[in-house]
């Protein structure tokens, strides 16, 4: 794909984006040359590479799940307006 001084008017008009005639025209090698950095990643064979949420490996911290307060449904509910039947009742605000 190549990017021509057209498309980076069209890409400024759309981000609303001012930018000079020779901004443009420095813009189109830029925008184009990412482009071929991005067809070369589109070569790359990753067969067997499982999908990453970052480029560094790392896992989450876990802490053990235990119950650190007791059960303290009734002293939230009685900070409610209304309740019934141990939930939070709402006005319907939806017809």
């Amino acid at each position: 794909m190549s990017v021509d001084l057209g498309t980076v008017r069209h890409i400024a008009k759309l981000a609303r984006l001012h930018v000079e005639q020779e901004q443009a025209e420095a813009l189109v090698g830029e925008l184009n040359k990412i482009l071929g950095w991005v067809e070369q990643l589109g070569e790359l064979d990753t067969t067997g590479v499982p999908p990453m949420t970052s480029v560094v490996e790392r896992s989450q911290p876990l802490r053990e799940d235990v119950v650190t307060e007791e059960d303290s449904n009734s002293a939230v509910l009685a900070n409610a307006p209304d309740s019934a039947h141990g939930f939070f009742v709402v006005p319907k605000v939806v017809e």
